[in-house]
């Protein structure tokens, strides 16, 4: 799967540009404030309908227009044609692939797969729980329709769940503990499916993570992830482990009108060498098990979906060792198409560039071509 090219018109800087890219690495080269992380935010934009970079549609509108519009060539197996446009005046994005037009993010989501790699990503092992559940529902969620719409709907059960234990803790009306049984039951049953997920899941990506480390690293350490529910990595037994806890904290969710059981509470521990990471890492191990992260989603979407996600790299290679950032390089030859900004080239000599790779200029939002 390859991108051929975006087509921005009034997307922050990007007034109008047209980018034509290669079918191996992209480099775009521009300083701070000059539009090559635009560029990375409209890719990925047309694979996931969103921003990684801003929580509203209207930051990324240029200063003094009301729209934006982003077009993209992707070919897979056929040539796919990918618009988004957002108004900024009636707050309505729409979607439109190969002329028709979108109506549910989840639609797209997984059909374009995508892996960035940015500066944020420490907090994927430095966070807090809900930056770990994140980026393993994102790799999930685009390896599996079933999986993304479990989400979805358990969310909503939260939220009605939740609606429902303040009304309670408001009025104790009798009637409505008849209706908390019955989202509790759903909130079991999505739950239990989405622990399921998980499970599976990690033994899998296990593999993974293991492979991309070890390539960076030559084998002298071992990571691991480990997930459970409750103490339970048996898939069986979640259920039954699921009801238990939820009657024990019964009285404390009707307390403090929470949710307080459920894989929206879980954490994924990850460990070195039987060390847990967060506690005992060095910060070289911390950024080498972020990076190893990434390249594993890459490598497991790739194998799952049967097509090659987009790899995106933002202004990463300025944080990283002479050593860390060359083994990175080399692995990217085994990527095929990548995108990567740079400030410069200058303190980037060990960087593998080939003749078929691409330089791309960005000044002011405008591009140009070495």
């Amino acid at each position: 799967m390859n991108l051929r090219f975006l087509k921005l018109i009034n997307f922050r800087l990007h007034k109008n540009s047209f980018i034509e890219f290669s079918d191996n690495l992209n480099y775009i080269i521009g300083g701070n404030g000059q539009g090559k992380t635009s560029i990375l935010e409209a890719i990925y934009y047309i694979s996931t309908t969103k921003s990684y970079i801003a929580s509203s549609d209207y930051e990324a509108v240029s200063f003094s227009e009301n729209f934006f519009d982003i077009e993209g060539t992707v070919d897979d197996l056929t040539e796919n044609k990918v618009k988004l446009n957002y108004n900024a005046l009636s707050n309505k994005k729409e979607i439109n692939l190969n002329d028709k037009n979108i109506y549910s993010a989840a639609s797209i989501i997984g059909k374009f797969p995508i892996v960035i790699i940015t500066q944020s990503d420490y907090k994927i092992t430095l966070g807090a729980p809900a930056d770990r559940r994140k980026f393993i529902d994102s790799i999930i969620s685009q390896a599996s329709e079933t999986y993304l719409n479990l989400l979805l709907e358990y969310q909503k059960t939260l939220r009605q769940r939740s609606s429902l234990l303040n009304q309670i803790k408001e009025t104790n009306n009798s009637d409505l503990f008849r209706q908390l049984d019955v989202w509790t039951e759903t909130l079991v049953n999505r739950g239990t499916e989405i622990v399921k997920h998980r499970l599976k899941f990690i033994k899998s990506f296990n593999d993974y993570i293991t492979a991309c480390y070890s390539k960076i690293m030559n084998g002298a350490e071992k990571p691991i992830i480990k997930y459970s529910f409750n103490n339970c990595e048996d898939e069986e037994k979640v259920e039954p482990v699921f009801v238990e806890e939820l009657d024990k904290l019964r009285e404390q969710e009707l307390r403090r009108a929470t949710n307080l059981v459920g894989p929206h509470r879980d954490d994924f521990l990850f460990y070195v060498n039987d060390y847990e990471l967060k506690s005992f890492g060095s910060q070289g191990q911390n950024k080498t098990y972020q990076i190893a992260l990434k390249f594993g989603q890459f490598f497991f979407l790739k194998d799952v979906l049967g097509k090659t996600p987009m790899f995106l790299m933002d202004d990463v290679f300025g944080e990283l060792d002479s050593y860390r950032a060359n083994k990175i390089s080399e692995y990217l030859n085994e990527i095929g198409q990548a995108f990567i900004t740079l400030t410069d080239f200058s303190n980037f000599s060990h960087l593998n560039k080939s003749v078929n790779d691409k330089i791309i200029n960005v000044t002011k939002g405008n591009v140009t071509y070495v």
